[in-house]
């Protein structure tokens, strides 16, 4: 039996340097980021956003703040590195239409970096079209 296939979705990835620092340590508007960026993107929010406050760990990590939130369409993650200027980003989403560069742009005017790394990747390229089993 030949199945049709499709992408599942994409994979948005964000290194963001020079980084405002205050910005990066900021809970409180990088919660609401976490907020408002799902609805802004036409995702839907299923758990309330998480953020963390971790410490130095090892060398390459001086301590920052992590977030995530849970979307039905799969979630949004950073990690900030508030000594270094830097903050990756993730967005993993069933979406094929992401609108990538609106995103990039919101998630630079919220942590302030003046350079990046944008990576996009199409995930499951090989997704069934319609259910395997019964």
């Amino acid at each position: 039996m030949s199945l049709n296939r499709e992408t599942f979705g994409l994979h948005l990835m964000v290194d963001g340097y020079g980084a405002k620092e205050e910005l990066l340590r900021n809970r409180e508007a990088l919660e609401n980021a976490l907020h408002t960026i799902p609805t802004m993107m036409g995702m839907h929010t299923i758990c309330e956003p998480v953020i963390v406050e971790v410490g130095p760990m090892n060398r390459k990590d001086p301590g920052g703040l992590s977030g995530f939130v849970l979307i039905a369409e799969s979630h949004i993650s950073f990690h900030t590195f508030p000594k270094r200027g830097f903050v990756t980003i993730d967005v993993y989403t069933c979406q094929n239409d992401l609108d990538t560069d609106q995103l990039v742009n919101e998630f630079t005017n919220i942590f302030g970096f003046t350079n990046k790394d944008v990576y996009i990747q199409n995930r499951g390229l090989n997704y069934p079209s319609n259910n395997i089993y019964p």
